[in-house]
Order: C-alpha cells, then sequence, then structure tokens
C-alpha cells in the first residue's frame, strides 16, 4: 500500500524520491527522539557525590568511588499517573533557594525522604525520624556516609523533602527546605553507564 509519501513524490525523479524518503524518515526519528526524551524517559549524568554510595561520581571527586559517573534513565512521565514515593530516587529543576544555598544549579538527583505533611527530623547521630517513627535506611546508608544539617522540618503541602544518601556531603532540603512537587521531572529507574553498573538503583 502507497503512503502519502509516496503520492506525493510519485512524479520526482527516482533519485529525489529517495532523498526525501531519507529525509522524512531522519526528520521523523528526530521528532521521536525529542519526545521520548521530552515525555517519556530521560537520561542524566551523576555529577556529585550526594548520592553515593548508590549512584556514582568519577574520582577524583571528593567522596566519588568510581572512575566514571554513572549515568541514569529517570522516568518522566510516571508522577502524572501516580503520587511520588518514599525513598524514590529522583531528578528535578535546582530550585532558586537551592542553587543559591548550594552555588549549584540545572538539575538535582536526590532521594525523597518526608511527603507532604510529615515531619521529618535528623538526629545529631544522623538517624531519621518521620513523624516520631525512626525510618529504615539500612538499604541505602553506609554508617560511615552520616553527618551534615540536623533539625526538624515540617513538609507543606504539595512539597516533598529530599536527601542525598551520602548526608556528610549532599546540599538538600536540610539546607534550602522542602521541594514543590511541580519542579520534579522524574523517578530514576536505572544506570546504564558505564557497562558493570548497568541494573536498578
Amino acid at each position: 500500500m502507497r503512503g502519502p509519501i509516496d503520492r506525493l513524490t510519485e512524479n520526482l525523479p527516482r533519485p529525489w524520491r529517495i532523498a526525501v524518503d531519507w529525509i522524512v524518515t531522519i526528520v521523523g526519528a528526530i521528532v521521536i527522539v525529542l519526545l521520548i526524551k521530552a515525555y517519556v524517559v530521560n537520561p542524566y549524568r551523576i555529577p556529585s557525590s550526594s548520592m553515593e554510595p548508590t549512584l556514582h561520581c568519577a574520582r577524583p571527586g571528593l567522596d566519588c568511588e568510581a572512575s566514571h559517573s554513572d549515568r541514569v534513565l529517570a522516568n518522566r512521565f510516571i508522577y502524572h499517573f501516580t503520587d511520588p514515593a518514599r525513598k524514590d530516587i529522583v531528578v528535578f529543576h535546582t530550585p532558586k533557594s537551592a542553587q543559591e544555598q548550594c552555588g549549584a544549579g540545572g538539575t538535582f538527583v536526590k532521594r525523597i525522604i518526608g511527603l507532604p505533611g510529615d515531619t521529618v527530623t535528623v538526629r545529631d547521630n544522623g538517624k531519621v525520624v518521620i513523624n516520631g517513627k525512626p525510618l529504615d535506611e539500612s538499604g541505602y546508608i553506609q554508617p560511615d556516609r552520616l553527618g551534615g544539617e540536623s533539625g526538624t522540618w515540617h513538609v507543606p503541602k504539595h512539597h516533598i523533602f529530599v536527601m542525598g544518601d551520602n548526608r556528610r556531603q549532599s546540599c538538600d532540603s536540610r539546607v534550602w527546605g522542602a521541594l514543590d512537587e511541580n519542579e520534579l521531572i522524574g523517578k530514576v529507574f536505572a544506570i546504564y553507564w558505564p557497562p558493570q553498573r548497568i541494573g536498578f538503583p
């Protein structure tokens, strides 16, 4: 069955028809890739040690464990269908307050610790308490990476409280406050590079 491009180019010389077919194919592929990046999945590089050891950054950066930074994929549409969940690793636009406090912009990658309405307490020993109950973080926190700010924060409606897994080197909600959910880009669901690190964080 002939397509619309075939019908539009049927009177052109064969080399022109081939050229048009290639151009349409390439442009179509580019559009599909851009749409996927904009609305479905987008890659990100881990530039700092704030999520070590869950997500690696490259030495000789402070606290970095690997020779190459992890590259991760973020699902950009998941939060249109479900609410952010505690312990999700997320990518988000760096809010102005974080840019001012951390001296960095662009995008950040952190873990959701507090949800709207929560009271988050970080004790002097680094342990996290949510609404009076200790949070089990044994799956991703190493004791020697605890540190940084301590205190108590209330998470407003439509906001989340995010922290890095490497607490001693993470500029996060303890420093610049809760994150507006509108700043979320997506949920990190896979490491795709380097090859030896391919997997699910």
